[in-house]
């Protein structure tokens, strides 16, 4: 019954993408010439100056997503049932058949059955 609520929820949500209605482009503003004769000169060319790259961006980004990540793991790891194996079953007894004197029910005397002896 989950998955078909979750299924249920996805088709919707693509299909409400798809089925979006996109607003008209507004094309009604148009600016001729130089765009700095009314709003000043255009900015200086950048220099890219690369002396100190060191990779600290991409080490940063690294320890970052390791961090995230055992998070993420533990987050995921913590939630639901613990399920632990079942301890193994007792040895079987051990047990033989063995002749045993019982008493007699009929004439108060003793007689010998064989009898089932389990330890």
């Amino acid at each position: 019954m989950k998955k078909i609520i979750t299924s249920a929820l996805a088709l919707v949500a693509i299909s409400s993408s798809v089925l979006a209605t996109s607003t008209p482009a507004m094309a009604q503003y148009y600016e001729r010439g130089p765009r700095w004769e009314r709003r000043g000169p255009p900015p200086p060319p950048q220099r890219h100056h690369r002396r100190n790259n060191t990779g600290a961006i991409i080490a940063g980004g690294l320890a970052a997503g390791v961090v995230g990540g055992l998070i993420g793991g533990a987050l995921a790891n913590d939630s639901g049932p613990r399920y632990y194996a079942d301890p193994p079953p007792p040895p079987p007894p051990r047990c033989w058949m063995e002749d045993r004197r019982v008493p007699n029910a009929y004439n108060g005397g003793w007689h010998y059955e064989t009898m089932r002896v389990c330890r």
